[in-house]
């Protein structure tokens, strides 16, 4: 039985700030920093330039916290209550985009943590997805799940959906023992992939995954993966939503992840009457905010262009007249796709006529 001070402290005032987990590991080089690295030479990380400006600190803690000898890893459940509003609206984003930024809600909350190891004595550096580190492998190590196939972490308790949180200390706290691989012979997530970007067991081709190419790439779409999107708008969970594991998760008590109206009351082409103010004020507590006005309404744009009909054509018009580039090539492509659809739905209902 577990019987370190700090540690029992430290994992009591984790359980009332909010966290679901509050685990231990070294601060140790990651198992993954080979394959991080190679990874990145391999040009799979697409336009994320900023993972590999920083990838000696993502591989070695002591660069991001001089004396670093304990990483301590937390998790916050995410996964929503009730049925996905998505078939009601007929668009998608993902379920982490629901409520409030988790940034907003979580570092507030792993910086209180510091303070019970700043008593003992400790300096400390801690990050709720932000920092140059490798969180999913301390995940790992620190027992808290395991590396699913679709390079997420996963729990036997928390299933898929769940944000991570480390914390570096230059105390020195017992590790605990690192999980075990429970996937078994599954492969729902790499099958469900609507873009195949997990092209095998742990590997990831970032530049074809959904999140990437409406989060993180800034420009255009590939027109090739356009049709693949669906009606995605910020981001995708499909390898996280077919995991079995999510069956013995429970939904989140943080109402502060709660779906917000944006989430399940609007019509994919009233976004696109957003202008910038008005893209502020509705997303200001939401992570969506991140990509801005001119990436989410590209995305608003690709769905429209695979799943909108004639009464979408009037507002994708206008939007392709926008003075940002961007808005306005994608919806000109989506208007050609509903052309394209109506052309064909009309030839395929037209009788044959005699020869």
């Amino acid at each position: 039985m577990e019987t370190h001070p700090l540690k029992l402290a430290v994992q009591a005032h984790a359980k009332r700030l909010g966290f679901d987990a509050c685990r231990f590991a070294s601060a140790q080089s990651p198992p993954h920093a080979d394959a991080f690295r190679q990874w990145l030479a391999e040009g799979k990380a697409g336009e994320m330039a900023w993972l590999g400006k920083n990838a000696d600190r993502r591989t070695d803690p002591q660069l991001v916290l001089p004396g670093a000898k304990t990483i301590i890893m937390v998790a916050r459940n995410y996964a929503p209550a009730g049925p996905s509003p998505h078939p009601r609206t007929g668009y998608e984003i993902a379920r982490y985009a629901w409520g409030e930024d988790y940034h907003e809600v979580l570092t507030p909350r792993i910086r209180e943590l510091e303070e019970v190891l700043a008593a003992q004595g400790g300096r400390q550096r801690s990050y709720i997805d932000t920092g140059p580190v490798l969180e999913r492998d301390y995940a790992v190590l620190a027992g808290l799940g395991w590396h699913g196939k679709s390079t997420m972490v996963i729990s036997r308790e928390l299933g898929a959906f769940f944000f991570l949180g480390a914390l570096l200390t230059t105390l020195e706290i017992p590790p605990d023992a690192p999980a075990v691989d429970r996937c078994g012979r599954c492969t729902k997530c790499i099958d469900v992939c609507p873009t195949a970007a997990i092209t095998g067991p742990q590997q990831l081709d970032a530049r074809r995954c959904v999140s990437y190419l409406t989060i993180e790439l800034k420009g255009a779409i590939p027109e090739e993966l356009r049709p693949l999107i669906g009606n995605r708008i910020y981001g995708c969970d499909d390898c996280a939503a077919v995991c079995p594991w999510n069956r013995f998760a429970k939904a989140s008590t943080e109402v502060r992840f709660a779906a917000q109206p944006f989430a399940y009351s609007w019509r994919l082409r009233d976004f696109l009457a957003l202008d910038n103010a008005a893209f502020r004020e509705l997303f200001r507590d939401s992570p969506i905010k991140r990509i801005k006005r001119r990436g989410f309404l590209r995305n608003v744009c690709v769905a429209l262009g695979n799943t909108g009909g004639a009464e979408d054509l009037a507002a994708l018009q206008k939007a392709a007249s926008d003075p940002e580039p961007l808005i306005a090539e994608h919806a000109s492509w989506a208007l050609g796709e509903i052309e394209r659809r109506s052309g064909a739905a009309k030839q395929a209902a037209e009788p044959l006529l005699p020869a």
